[in-house]
Order: C-alpha cells, then structure tokens, then sequence
C-alpha cells in the first residue's frame, strides 16, 4: 500500500466534525466576523472549553483573563484560534484508533513534547507568531497513528532497533515512505492548508536549502525528542548536523533550555488536549 491508500482508508475513520468544516468554512470566507465565528464554535461545549483552557494557560502567556470565545479570537487572532480548533478535532478523532492506552500515552507525550520543542525554538530565534508552529508539532507524526490503524505489526518493525536504523529510514525501507509522508496525504483530505501539509510531508528533508524554516525547526525539533526518547543510543550529532543548527542560530545551550521548557509545559497541555495520558504524571 502506498502512504496516498492508507490515507485514504484512515480518513474513514479519522472523521472531522461537522462543527470543523463550518468553522473552516466561515475562516475562509473573508466576510465572516469574529461574532460569527464564535457563535459556532460555542455550539460545541467541550470544544469551548478547550480553547479557553489552552488561551489561559502559560503556553500563549496572556496577561489578562480570556473569558469569552470572541474575546479569545480578538486576542489570539483567527489564525491562531483555527489552530487550535485543528488541534482539538485532530485529537477527538484520534479516539477512534484501536490501540493500547500505554502506546497513545507515549504517542501525546512524543507529539506534544515536539510541538513545545518547535514553538520554543521558533520563539527563540524570532519567528513571527511562533505559537502557529505548535500545531505542526503535534501532527507531525498523524502517520504512525493511521499505519498503527492499518497494519499495527508495521509500527513495531519500525520501532525495533534492531537494526541500528534510524526510525525515518525504517519507515521507509519497510513501509515504502515516511509517517510524515502519510499523515500529509490525510491532512490534504482534510483541506487543511498547504502551511501545515508540506512541513509535515517534508519533515525529514535533510537539505535545509530545498526547505522553508518552518520545516527546518520541525526537522530539529523532532528529532532532539526522538533523541531523548525512541533513539536513545544516538547522540544528537548522529541526528543533526551542526551546521543545520547554526544556519537556524541554535546551538546546544538553546536546545538544553527547550528541553527543560517541554518538561516545565508538557503536563499542561496534556491535561487538556489528552487528560487520560496526563495521569501517567
């Protein structure tokens, strides 16, 4: 099966909301207003909450209360507030997956800990609205959940280190493409937009030339969590090369700090976008 196949059979279970779609659709059209848009998106309590939970938390660092929908889309902006609507629906539907509590507890933490990892970097070296990156982070790796889906023995093959190879190459070697590959393909059925696509589908391009910055910081971001998890005999010159880190104006003290930003952040935002994989703390 190609990635464009798993796609296409995940996206019948990997279902958007109704509720998505309006609010997509109301965001795409430059006539909608702020009033309108909330007006949706308070018709989904649980979705409500999300965003107001994630508005106040540390992650966005507001200094005032956010209280009220409008109020979160005026202080956000619209960009934003659609992120984090994306996040919330990628997550209900995630639910549907038939997999063991233990591996989705250490999938959010993997993907969550990337999306801190990129907004932190992206903040750092001056990134504007590097907050819109935290969702690249989290969907990032929409690939390994579809194939764990599909053909959950494929996911295990390419977690074994039997090998000593690196998780992307396994990927590939086995499965004929990349989980960043896949999850791409479910994201275009999506109508997600190109921002979010390309990155993720290209998020192991190792020629920073052929790649823009955004893809650049995921590529890093990725695998400095990689490196504190799955890889754990690789050091981090194995996993990326010095000058791909000082092309972005990072270096190892930044990174350090990063680390310690997604251990300070993670059960927040874990709390609220998957609860049940937060009780593991």
């Amino acid at each position: 099966m190609t990635a464009t196949e798993y796609a296409d059979q995940a996206s019948e279970l990997f279902v958007l909301s109704d509720s998505f779609i309006r609010i997509k659709e109301l965001i795409d059209d430059e006539s909608s207003t702020i009033d309108d848009i909330s007006e949706v998106i308070l018709i989904d309590p649980a979705l409500s909450g999300t965003l107001l939970k994630l508005a106040n938390s540390s992650f966005f660092n507001y200094p005032g209360k956010i209280d009220t929908i409008s109020k979160a889309v005026l202080v956000l902006g619209i960009t934003e507030v659609y992120n984090l609507v994306i996040a919330y629906f990628t997550t209900q539907a995630y639910k549907a997956i038939n997999a063991e509590q233990e591996y989705l507890d250490n999938f959010w933490e993997k993907s969550v800990d990337c999306a801190l990892m990129i907004k932190f970097l992206g903040c750092s070296i001056g990134v504007p609205n590097a907050e819109r990156l935290f969702i690249l982070g989290l969907l990032h790796n929409l690939g390994e959940l579809i194939v764990k889906q599909i053909s959950a023995d494929k996911v295990t093959e390419c977690q074994s280190d039997e090998s000593c190879s690196l998780p992307w190459l396994m990927q590939e070697s086995l499965l004929g493409f990349t989980y960043g590959e896949c999850g791409a393909e479910l994201l275009k059925l999506w109508q997600l937009p190109y921002s979010l696509v390309a990155p993720i589908r290209n998020q192991d391009e190792s020629d920073f030339s052929s790649i823009n910055t955004e893809t650049q910081l995921l590529y890093i971001a990725k695998r400095i969590i990689l490196q504190q998890t799955l890889v754990k005999s690789k050091n981090q010159q194995q996993l990326i090369d010095e000058l791909q880190l000082t092309s972005l104006g990072l270096d190892d003290e930044l990174l350090r700090s990063a680390v310690d930003y997604c251990d300070l952040e993670r059960l927040s935002i874990l709390s609220v976008l998957s609860p049940t994989s937060a009780t593991i703390y």
